[in-house]
């Protein structure tokens, strides 16, 4: 499947690298086309591995992930053609986390979220929020929290959310453990959770941390 990435941090390189390895041909999308860190992962990944710009990136992808910091994720699908984007799925993994003041502060709306915004912003296409809850390396690689342990997504297009949960199984994560929180207002209390996670984060002394639900 050839995919787009969008954004070029640690958690656009790690998911991209990801989906070359599974045999998927990743397009990773930046400000610019020559930009140097995306240049340096298409060197180091090889073939499967491809740059350009976030529209580029768009259109590039039947499978588009935006990757980019939440406080720019509007800006980012400002430079990308609504077009290009219609009818793709579009796994919103952002969070609104703003590290100006020199640690980070999770930026909440309550009756609001990144996810439901990017979808307002390209109506057309069919945006689910996943993998957000977790960092990027349990991301790609469950295991790396011992037992057994659940990651959330929401949308308002079935087909496309089980379009995410086929990508997650490939990823390792089992089909039982991938919670469906319903439409994408449920972005709210996934983008919400990252105030807890810091926490934990802190509490336990590593980000492979994660969450069961128990009842």
């Amino acid at each position: 499947m050839r995919i787009g990435v969008l954004g070029t941090g640690n958690v656009g390189r790690k998911l991209a690298t990801k989906l070359v390895e599974l045999g998927h041909h990743v397009m990773l999308g930046s400000r610019s086309a020559d930009n140097p860190t995306a240049a340096e992962w298409v060197a180091a990944t090889g073939s499967g591995a491809s740059q350009g710009t976030f529209a580029d990136a768009a259109a590039h992808g039947e499978l588009v992930l935006n990757c980019t910091p939440g406080t720019v994720s509007l800006e980012a699908m400002g430079s990308v053609s609504a077009a290009s984007l219609a009818g793709k799925t579009l796994i919103d993994v952002s969070n609104p986390l703003d590290l100006s003041r020199g640690f980070p502060v999770v930026v909440l709306h309550p009756t609001d979220s990144v996810a439901e915004q990017i979808q307002r912003a390209v109506p057309e296409a069919r945006v689910v929020k996943a993998l957000n809850t977790v960092n990027n390396e349990v991301m790609v690689d469950p295991s790396r929290v011992p037992g057994e342990h659940d990651l959330f997504v929401c949308g308002d297009d079935a087909a496309a959310k089980d379009e995410v949960v086929g990508l997650l199984e490939s990823f390792g994560w089992p089909r039982a453990h991938i919670r469906d929180l319903g439409d994408l207002t449920g972005a709210r209390a996934m983008e919400a959770y990252l105030v807890l996670w810091l926490r934990l984060r802190g509490l336990v002394g590593t980000g492979d941390v994660n969450i069961r639900v128990v009842s």
